[in-house]
């Protein structure tokens, strides 16, 4: 399978990609992600004014075949969240860079970012999963 890893993202080993803008973090999750878990039905997205620790559970993402989490990769507080996934989930699917997106986090750690992958970094892992 060819996964599309676009140039000016960091990557999360759980799988979510990560847009840093100025203090702000835009989250979804990755290409590969959204193959594996197929078709998505339903999106549950935080509050807004709900701060996370990375690493805990941020949205429960519902496909056809299973039930997958986008886990926090950074540490703060979720300042939006995408709206239109709740009439149109499958944007996680067909445009999981664009229109997929699923929160905005103001971060509060600025050396969690360093703790992110590169895009290659990120392929690694996905070589290493599907071998």
């Amino acid at each position: 399978m060819d996964y599309k890893f676009p140039d000016g993202l960091k990557y999360a080993s759980t799988h979510e990609w990560i847009r840093i803008e100025n203090s702000i973090a835009t989250v979804g999750i990755t290409d590969y992600a959204q193959h594996q878990l197929g078709d998505i039905v339903f999106v549950e997205l935080p509050e807004v004014g709900v701060v996370f620790e990375k690493g805990s559970n941020a949205a429960e993402i519902e496909s056809v075949k299973a039930v997958g989490d986008l886990i926090m990769p950074l540490s703060g507080e979720i300042i939006a969240v995408n709206q239109k996934l709740a009439d149109n989930p499958g944007f996680v699917n067909s445009s999981p860079f664009a229109e997929g997106w699923m929160i905005k986090i103001e971060y509060s750690d600025e050396n969690e970012i360093d703790e992110l992958l590169s895009a290659d970094k990120y392929k690694q892992i996905i070589q290493n999963e599907e071998n």
